[in-house]
């Protein structure tokens, strides 16, 4: 199920040892893989297998000096299962991180995993460096530690946040500010999927009543100025039935 290739340590990154994680799955012998391959690595590591328990210790550690910064969670839960205990969190304003590691591989099961609160989504089987390697850079992401830069690349697009800028090929884009917060909100979520009335939450605001086809317009403005073929896109694309992903 789970490659040992987390007997070779990674590197470690100096800025995030010590890191409390919760690792919450049912399976006993998957959960102590994952809980040895992050100790190894330098992590403190709590492991849960319900989601009963994981809530009751994630709100436990919530009100102490040391909370958890990232959560590993799996979605075949007795009793309360991941996608419901992601959805409390949320919901209670929890943000966390929040990777799920699923057997669960259909388009829909990511996408749903994502649209209720996670952010990161794992497919069973997944060798320990991977599993290592996303949660460094789910810790990097949500803390605006060493790895926030300062410009997003994504092939030959990039991204300069603290400029407002964007390039194609090297050259400026000229994008409006909606048009610019889209994709800004696409390049730091590459993979995620986003349907149209979370993007108009993100972007436009709660406090917006106008139609979602405006979404709809402005991908297509988008992609009219960054993709070589804006009928065939290679960035802004299509997730049929769901909404629309960067890359």
């Amino acid at each position: 199920m789970i490659s040992d290739f987390w007997r070779e340590p990674i590197s470690p990154d100096n800025g995030l040892m010590h890191a409390s994680l919760l690792v919450v799955e049912d399976d006993d012998t998957i959960r102590e893989t994952i809980r040895e391959a992050l100790m190894l690595e330098g992590f403190k590591v709590t492991a849960c297998a319900n989601g009963r328990d994981a809530l009751a210790s994630l709100q436990h550690a919530r009100g102490g000096d040391d909370p958890y910064v990232l959560v590993v969670l799996d979605l075949m839960l007795p009793g309360l299962g991941g996608l419901e205990l992601c959805r409390q969190l949320r919901q209670a304003g929890d943000h966390t991180p929040i990777l799920v590691v699923s057997a669960r591989d259909s388009e829909a099961d990511r996408v749903l995993g994502l649209e209720v609160g996670a952010d990161d989504y794992l497919i069973k089987p997944f060798g320990m460096r991977e599993l290592v390697a996303r949660c460094r850079a789910l810790l990097r992401r949500s803390s605006g530690g060493p790895a926030a830069a300062k410009q997003v690349l994504h092939a030959n697009l990039c991204l300069y946040p603290e400029e407002c800028r964007v390039t194609r090929d090297g050259l400026d884009v000229n994008l409006s500010p909606k048009e610019y917060r889209l994709l800004e909100l696409f390049m730091h979520n590459p993979r995620r999927v986003w349907s149209r009335d979370k993007l108009l939450e993100q972007v436009w605001g709660h406090d917006y009543f106008g139609d979602s086809k405006t979404v709809d317009v402005h991908i297509r403005w988008l992609r009219e100025k960054l993709e070589a073929n804006p009928s065939a896109p290679q960035h802004l694309v299509t997730v049929r039935g769901f909404g629309y992903r960067f890359g």
